[in-house]
């Protein structure tokens, strides 16, 4: 996964925690092995704690979060179905997108890049929507949105949460905030390889499901036939190929996250944003996302007036094996994304960025 023993501080795939790059590299298992179920089984178990949730579809879906997302559309809205959207960045757009091929009726709620979701206005957006959407970790901005109150001021309508950034990061209830359906990724906090869509949706929405989705593939409906349905939890029966090392990767990550207690991961994490986010303004650098609202473990800065944001990045890479993400549509070249997730999230890490960084830039000037 790590190519040259590269430093992975974008906003794509993480440095995996070592267990779980271990357990890409498992003997394999047959996808419809006995050991393979009780492996899924434990695997959606930690699931629902990571989400918390006690949703019984708890699952990790065969794809990576872009399928996630278009999952909870494809199973959930109907024909001409009103979905208010929450835009403050990319992947609001993408959820825009998403649910207009479903045949929605999209009220798109547009905000400035770089500022938290006003609930009060997706909520004003339209009396009596099908369902209402928004990003909890906006990864192209770097900014967190208050997702349990609009789950408190949702009214009917079901709520749809990308917590792709979120997941294993920050704090995350579904459950009490009110999220009837989420799905996430596995490449950011989890530390695990990108490959599998983790995915929760309650009673409340499936019993609403759309009965034929437009992808056959994604049908819900169709990964039915759960095993532990009598225990309350559910894990899908035969439908497709597992990605058999996807999930045993998936396992040892979440398996290693429990382990170290996922309220001290969710602290490490912050402390490591802290602490990356503190030493980039004592350079002198400007941050991007709202104060207040930042994420910990995706920090967004403005790159300084006069720096070839391309060419620093270029530098960090072939100097320090360290790599950065360029920012998200207009801010492609005006904006850094610098993640500290997972394996990541630790104060040597950190240190290692803004060291690499400083250095970089006294270079470019």
């Amino acid at each position: 996964m790590i190519l040259r023993e590269r430093h992975l501080f974008g906003p794509g795939p993480s440095n995996a925690y070592p267990e779980a790059t271990l357990g890409l590299a498992a003997p394999l298992l047959g996808h419809l092995d006995p050991e393979f179920i009780r492996v899924m089984d434990e695997t959606s178990d930690m699931l629902r704690t990571v989400w918390g949730t006690e949703n019984k579809r708890t699952l990790p879906i065969s794809a990576t979060g872009s399928a996630g997302m278009e999952a909870a559309f494809v199973n959930t809205v109907h024909e001409g179905d009103v979905v208010v959207v929450a835009v403050n960045g990319l992947f609001g757009q993408r959820m825009v997108d998403v649910a207009t091929r479903c045949g929605a009726d999209v009220i798109a709620v547009e905000h400035e890049w770089g500022q938290p979701v006003d609930v009060q206005r997706v909520i004003d957006a339209h009396p009596d929507p099908a369902i209402i959407a928004a990003v909890h970790a906006e990864t192209s901005t770097g900014v967190r949105s208050d997702i349990e109150a609009l789950g408190a001021a949702k009214g009917d309508a079901l709520l749809i949460a990308d917590c792709v950034t979120s997941i294993g990061g920050i704090e995350l209830k579904a459950d009490a905030w009110g999220i009837d359906v989420g799905y996430a990724g596995t490449q950011k906090c989890l530390g695990v390889a990108p490959g599998l869509a983790p995915f929760t949706i309650n009673d409340r929405a499936f019993d609403r499901r759309v009965d034929r989705p437009r992808s056959w593939y994604l049908d819900l409906g169709m990964l039915g036939g759960y095993v532990g349905e009598a225990e309350g939890k559910g894990q899908r029966t035969y439908h497709h190929t597992a990605p058999v090392a996807m999930v045993a990767s998936l396992h040892a990550g979440l398996t290693r996250i429990l382990d170290e207690g996922l309220d001290a991961v969710i602290a490490r994490h912050h402390d490591a944003g802290r602490m990356l986010q503190d030493g980039l303004q004592e350079m002198g650098l400007e941050l991007f996302a709202a104060e207040g609202w930042r994420l910990p473990e995706l920090t967004t800065v403005k790159v300084p007036e006069g720096v070839d944001s391309a060419a620093v990045r270029k530098d960090l890479l072939n100097r320090f094996d360290l790599e950065i993400g360029a920012g998200a549509g207009e801010y492609a070249a005006s904006v850094w994304r610098i993640g500290l997730m997972g394996h990541n999230a630790r104060p040597d890490a950190a240190a290692l960025v803004l060291a690499a960084l400083k250095d970089a830039l006294g270079r470019a000037r």
